[in-house]
């Protein structure tokens, strides 16, 4: 089977969220099931920083082609691999579209995306490379499936090929004026509120889920959540009505890249049998972060959006008394201005209890993964997470909110059996139970190594997935 991964970002060529992580790991698992898979991306600023840091090389496959949009910009395109594989990465260069610093930055998301996309069908049609499945993902490749199924519908190039779109957050659709329609060249007739119009807009994501042979998102209890109104987004509708051809697939994390007995990225290595390097990586995270060095105080680590969604609206409310019950808090990440400050006062006031880096640097995270004690994630909502299993594999026991994902993969501990914490209703009293449980059995050390023992060997690994992928895109091809 040969298949097509679209993503915007793919790590660790250019890396936002969790889409890149998804992006860079399920090809690799996919290649040892013997698919034939290539990647596309945009060839933006930051991959070719990246490809020049990795040691990796980059060659042009098609001199400057044109896409049939309302604009003169054409594409380029250039191919490298995903670093230590030879999975092609083939990458669309324009300078117009893809110059920014940020891999969201342009002044014009809808323009970008849709010339984005187009490229990537005009690239393939140039190339004369056919694909069984063409595999998009998220709100910024929504179109792709559309243009299948309208544009190139009689184009021999595209002739059997199905298509799998992925959800990975319901929150980000990709809403943008009617004029975009003309920019895209796309039929007008697909505008009504049974195709691509949404509330007298274009929305991208509703075009991936009508258009799609299968639609699925990134764990089995989101697939479930986003068909009511309180996860929907508005779309509960339109995806109740393709529930036939929805699913959804856990994510699974590379376990190359996130292994605590090889991990460059972190100073002491360890594993299940020998756990003392975690202890000295908790020592050294203490230390950089400038907090009192004492081995039995629990320390208590977030790596987040600092945003409602991943519940800092509950956590801000209680840290006050969640540093009283004898913690330690390690934050890192960017967001609301309201909770950077927060944070910040709260570190200058408690300094040797609380530390918080505003920002983003990945080495720092996985420090804070192998050398925190507990990880937390109450989130409002989460599609998925890969916070909860990076923490994981490094023997850090999650503190979560039961929804989407999280309720997936975080069994509550018994005293025997579970890995992690977890509540339900979205409420900061709950969240207060529940890191009161961590602390109570933080204490006790029977039930710690079972803890770590339970976190560690959970199978979150992408070869899971990777299997239930391929079984969607044979069910792809027959629906198709």
């Amino acid at each position: 089977m040969k298949v097509a991964v679209v993503s915007f970002e793919v790590y660790p060529l250019a890396k936002v969220g969790g889409l890149a992580d998804v992006a860079g790991a399920l090809p690799k698992a996919l290649k040892r099931k013997d698919v034939d898979i290539s990647v596309f991306m945009p060839f933006h600023k930051k991959v070719k920083e990246n490809i020049e840091k990795l040691g990796l090389t980059s060659e042009k496959v098609l001199d400057e082609f044109s896409l049939g949009l309302a604009t003169d910009e054409k594409a380029s395109l250039y191919k490298t691999n995903l670093p230590g594989t030879d999975i092609p990465v083939y990458l669309i260069e324009n300078e117009h579209y893809f110059s920014s610093d940020d891999v969201y930055g342009s002044p014009d998301g809808g323009e970008q995306a849709i010339f984005f996309t187009k490229a990537v069908l005009e690239a393939m049609k140039n190339m004369k490379a056919h694909f069984d499945v063409i595999h998009a993902n998220d709100w910024q490749t929504g179109l792709l499936p559309v243009y299948l199924k309208t544009s190139y519908n009689n184009e021999p190039a595209f002739s059997g090929t199905a298509t799998m779109y992925t959800i990975h957050n319901l929150g980000y659709q990709g809403l943008f004026d009617r004029v975009y329609m003309g920019f895209a060249r796309l039929p007008d007739y697909i505008f009504n509120a049974d195709a691509i119009e949404f509330y007298g807009k274009l929305n991208f994501m509703k075009g991936g889920i009508i258009f799609s042979d299968i639609v699925s998102t990134v764990s089995p209890t989101y697939a479930e959540e986003i068909k009511t109104p309180e996860y929907g987004e508005k779309l509960e509708g339109v995806l109740q009505s393709r529930s036939d051809v929805l699913y959804g697939v856990l994510n699974g994390i590379d376990y190359e890249e996130n292994d605590p007995s090889s991990d460059k990225r972190i100073p002491y290595h360890y594993d299940l049998n020998n756990l003392d390097g975690k202890s000295k990586d908790k020592e050294d995270l203490q230390k950089e972060m400038g907090l009192e060095i004492k081995p039995d105080i629990p320390v208590i680590g977030l790596i987040s959006r600092l945003v409602d969604q991943k519940g800092l609206d509950i956590i801000n409310d209680i840290m006050r008394y969640v540093i009283s019950c004898g913690v330690q808090f390690v934050l890192l990440g960017t967001g609301d201005s309201k909770y950077e400050e927060s944070f910040s006062q709260l570190a200058k006031e408690f300094p040797e209890k609380v530390s918080a880096k505003i920002g983003f640097d990945i080495n720092l995270a996985q420090r804070i993964y192998a050398g925190s004690d507990f990880f937390l994630m109450p989130s409002r909502y989460e599609p998925c997470g890969l916070g909860q299993m990076y923490s994981l594999r490094y023997g850090t026991i999650p503190i979560v909110r039961y929804t989407g994902g999280l309720a997936d993969t975080i069994v509550e501990f018994d005293g025997e059996n579970g890995n992690g914490f977890g509540f339900k209703s979205y409420d900061s009293s709950h969240l207060i139970r529940s890191i009161l449980k961590a602390i109570y059995h933080y204490h006790k050390d029977d039930d710690m190594k079972k803890l770590i023992h339970n976190a560690m060997t959970t199978d979150l690994s992408w070869e899971r997935s990777a299997g239930e992928y391929l079984k969607l895109y044979d069910l792809a091809l027959r629906n198709h």
